[in-house]
């Protein structure tokens, strides 16, 4: 049976490979899922085809006879805060996340506030496939969609009370924010005044154009790095268009990859004696090895798993983790929720940067300077499975993981080549001690995937 799923959720180009028809049925098929009655919460972003794909989607859940609550324009980590301490049965962010901006998409949430597991999207996809829905009678969806108020304070509370407001507070800081013209522009200044920061924002006004594409990287966030250094701000802090990712930029204007600013938090976490688990942490195999290098330098256990909230998720549960993240900006901390926060994860790092006294660049120098390289190639998911497949035959004998696509270790560097779970490209992260030693590998690499599509 074919997936609809992916990494995170199910994504497709608006009207093209995801349209309102197949929105309304996926979403039939969910509600059917649940037991009639059940209690789904629902909110969406500002994408310029959200709106259509949430009202399609939430005709689809009402149609097999559950009961509609809509949270409005929240950021993902607030949803799923709000089904987990309300007692939703669970909730559906529409949302593509950090997709280009003609991507629209969905994520599922069970009811501890957690993306569903993988046995759970496979019911959902074989009742799709199936045509199996449950069509509720017309007196079984007099309770339509109702508002649920209040979302956004709960979600910005709680996140205020996790950390040392008074000692952040104290500190005088100036933060630039970057919202992406997103939900996050509701929440992330919020909490910033709430912990005594002075905020300035940028790309703040929702639209359902960004102004930068969502995901945010060293390449889209160069406006917040000329910002930042331009106003003499301490942090810049750029989101993707749900709020669960939070990338950072030092007040020198260097934008760092979300494993470096990981090390620091989690850091803080043991040092500070914020965290009574055991120095161990869950990564993605996209995580730079020199991160996971400084990471056992300091007494930490590092465990990989396959990129992926869910695969987070499970290695936090496995192994009672301190926390888990990603390069890509996601932080897990399950004191707090065992799901990504990009708002959370901003207000650690500010406590983290209050705690120690030191500037964000003296932080993040606590790790090597290296040359980076994180690019993608458009091609089919066949087509980049066998990419991965003579990848891991040309570096057959070396150091590798082979949890999700092929990861190869080198002396002088590392690199990962894997298939998207959100996309049809085939990506590429690479990192080495020296610019032209990344070149050499990075030559030596595209030499084989040339090999394979020509």
């Amino acid at each position: 049976m074919p997936r609809l799923f992916g990494t995170d959720g199910v994504r497709g180009i608006f009207n093209k490979t995801l349209d309102v028809v197949e929105a309304a049925r996926l979403c039939m098929a969910i509600g059917s899922y649940f037991a009639p009655g059940s209690r789904i919460l629902v909110a969406s972003d500002y994408r310029g085809g959200t709106e259509a794909i949430l009202h399609a989607g939430v005709s689809g859940l009402i149609s097999s006879g559950v009961k509609v609550y809509d949270a409005g324009k929240v950021p993902t980590p607030a949803l799923q805060l709000a089904v987990r301490e309300l007692g939703f049965d669970g909730g559906v962010m529409f949302t593509a996340s950090h997709n280009p901006p003609e991507y629209v998409g969905l994520k599922l949430v069970g009811p501890d506030g957690v993306e569903v597991s993988d046995s759970v999207e496979e019911e959902v996809e074989a009742l799709y496939f199936e045509s199996k829905f449950r069509r509720a009678s017309y007196t079984e969806v007099w309770h339509g969609v109702r508002k649920l108020e209040g979302v956004l304070d709960l979600y910005i509370s709680r996140i205020v009370s996790l950390v040392d407001r008074d000692k952040i507070a104290s500190k005088g800081y100036k933060v630039v924010i970057d919202p992406a013209n997103s939900v996050t522009t509701h929440t992330s200044p919020e909490i910033m005044r709430r912990l005594g920061v002075k905020v300035i924002t940028i790309n703040a006004n929702p639209s359902p154009q960004p102004s930068r594409p969502y995901e945010p990287t060293p390449d889209t966030l160069g406006d917040l790095s000329r910002v930042v250094r331009a106003l003499g701000a301490d942090l810049g802090v750029g989101h993707d268009s749900d709020g669960d990712r939070a990338i950072f930029v030092s007040e020198d204007g260097e934008i760092h990859w979300g494993d470096r600013s990981a090390f620091i938090i989690a850091t803080h976490l043991a040092e500070s004696g914020k965290s009574k688990r055991p120095r161990r942490i869950v990564t993605a195999v996209s995580t730079s090895e020199f991160v996971a290098r400084a990471f056992k330098s300091r007494g930490f256990e590092v465990e990989y798993t396959a990129v992926g909230i869910k695969r987070l998720f499970e290695g936090i549960k496995r192994s009672g983790a301190m926390c888990a993240f990603e390069e890509n900006g996601g932080f897990v901390y399950p004191e707090h929720l065992s799901i990504r926060d990009g708002g959370a994860k901003s207000a650690l790092f500010l406590e983290a940067m209050a705690y120690s006294g030191e500037k964000a660049s003296q932080l993040f120098s606590q790790i090597p300077r290296v040359y980076i390289v994180k690019t993608k190639i458009p091609m089919d998911r066949d087509k980049a499975l066998k990419v991965v497949e003579a990848v891991r035959e040309a570096y057959r004998g070396g150091d590798t993981i082979n949890i999700d696509g092929v990861r190869v270790n080198l002396k002088t560097g590392w690199f990962l080549v894997r298939p998207s779970g959100t996309e049809p490209v085939v990506r590429i992260m690479l990192e080495a001690v020296s610019r032209d030693e990344g070149d050499r590998i990075l030559n030596e690499l595209l030499s084989v995937i040339r090999g394979v599509v020509g």
